[in-house]
C-alpha cells in the first residue's frame, strides 16, 4: 500500500541508510543549484564533486570554504569538458548520482550517452522517471516518460514499466499498481501502443515485474480518480488508485508534467534512469524544491 503523501519521506530514508551519497554536479553556476547543494550539504546525506568552466560565486565559494570536507571542486576548459569530466568521475566510481546545473541537457547528454565513456551500456533502455506530489491526488504518484523516448516501442515499454516498479519499490510500494495509459480503454491496431500493454500485461502475469498489478489500457482520469472508474465500469484494484502511470508516448508524459505542476499547484521529482547510475536533468523553469528533491530521489535510488 501506498501511505506517501509527500516528499518528507525521502531525507528520512536516505538518513536512515547511513550513507553519503556522492554527486557530481555538472556546472553549478545558478542560485538554485546552489540551494540543492546548500541544503542536501545542511541535511548531511551528500559530498559533490563540482566540474565547472565559470568562476564561482561568492556563495558558493563561502559554502566550499563550510563544507569543505564534502566538496571537491574541478575547473574545466568548458562545459563539455566538465560534463564529460563528471560522467568519468561515476564510471570510476567516485560518484553515484551525476546532475547538471546550468548546463544544456543536450551537452550533458551527449556525455552520458558517449558509446566508449558514458553511462549506458549496450542494449539498456534511458527513460526518464517522475514523481509528483499532486495536492488533489491522495498518494505519490509516478510516471512515466516525458523527456527522453518519443514513441516507446516494446522492449521500451518493457524496460520503462520496470524502471518505474523498481523506482516505486525504493519508495516502500511492495505491490505498485500500474496503468497503462491512452486516451481510450480499448485495444486497437490503430494504436500500437495499446497492442504493446496487452504483451506487457501478459508478461505481468508471468511474473516479470514481480508482485504487480497492472491495467490497461485506460485514460489518466480513470487511472487516478475512482468515481470515474466506477462510473465507466472498470474492475480491478488500479483503477481509480494508481501507484504508476506509464503514458504512451514522450508527448503525453510532458503535457502531464507541465499540465499538472502549472495548473495543479504539483511538486514533481524526475531523474533519469537505465543508466549505470541516475542522472538528473531538471529543466531551468523548475524551482529549487522539485531539483532538490529529484536528487534526492536520485540518491535514494543509487543507495544499494
Amino acid at each position: 500500500m501506498n501511505n506517501l503523501t509527500d516528499f518528507s519521506f525521502i531525507e528520512k530514508m536516505i538518513g536512515d541508510a547511513h550513507q553519503v551519497v556522492s554527486v557530481a554536479m555538472v556546472c553549478p553556476n545558478d542560485s538554485h543549484t546552489e540551494w540543492v547543494i546548500d541544503r542536501a550539504l545542511q541535511q548531511g546525506w551528500a559530498r559533490f564533486i563540482l566540474t565547472t568552466a565559470a568562476p564561482l560565486s561568492p556563495h558558493l565559494a563561502n559554502t566550499i570554504e563550510q563544507y569543505k570536507d564534502r566538496i571537491e571542486i574541478v575547473q574545466c576548459a568548458d562545459g563539455d569538458q566538465a560534463a564529460a569530466t563528471a560522467v568519468s568521475m561515476v564510471r570510476e566510481g567516485r560518484a553515484q548520482v551525476l546532475m547538471k546545473g546550468t548546463i544544456n541537457t543536450d551537452n550533458l547528454l551527449r556525455a552520458v550517452l558517449n558509446k566508449q565513456h558514458g553511462l549506458l551500456e549496450e542494449g539498456a533502455v534511458m527513460c526518464h522517471i517522475a514523481v509528483a506530489h499532486i495536492p488533489a491526488y491522495h498518494k505519490l504518484l509516478v510516471f512515466s516518460d516525458a523527456a527522453v523516448v518519443p514513441q516507446p516501442q516494446l522492449q521500451q515499454f518493457d524496460a520503462i514499466v520496470s524502471h518505474c516498479v523498481s523506482a516505486c519499490r525504493r519508495m516502500g510500494v511492495v505491490r505498485p499498481k500500474v496503468a497503462l495509459t491512452h486516451c481510450t480503454e480499448k485495444t486497437s491496431e490503430k494504436f500500437p501502443c495499446t497492442i504493446c500493454y496487452g504483451q506487457i500485461k501478459e508478461w505481468a502475469s508471468q511474473g516479470r515485474y514481480g508482485d504487480v498489478d497492472i491495467q490497461g489500457p485506460m485514460d489518466v482520469k480513470t487511472a487516478i480518480d475512482a468515481e470515474s472508474a466506477a462510473i465507466k465500469g472498470l474492475q480491478g484494484s488500479v483503477a481509480g488508485d494508481a501507484d504508476i502511470m506509464i503514458m504512451p508516448d514522450i508527448e503525453a508524459g510532458n503535457t502531464f508534467y507541465k499540465t499538472i505542476t502549472l495548473l495543479a499547484n504539483a511538486q514533481v521529482a524526475g531523474w533519469l534512469a537505465g543508466t549505470t547510475a541516475p542522472v538528473v536533468v531538471a529543466s531551468r523553469a523548475d524551482s529549487e524544491e522539485s531539483k532538490y528533491f529529484s536528487l534526492a530521489m536520485a540518491a535514494m535510488t543509487s543507495i544499494r
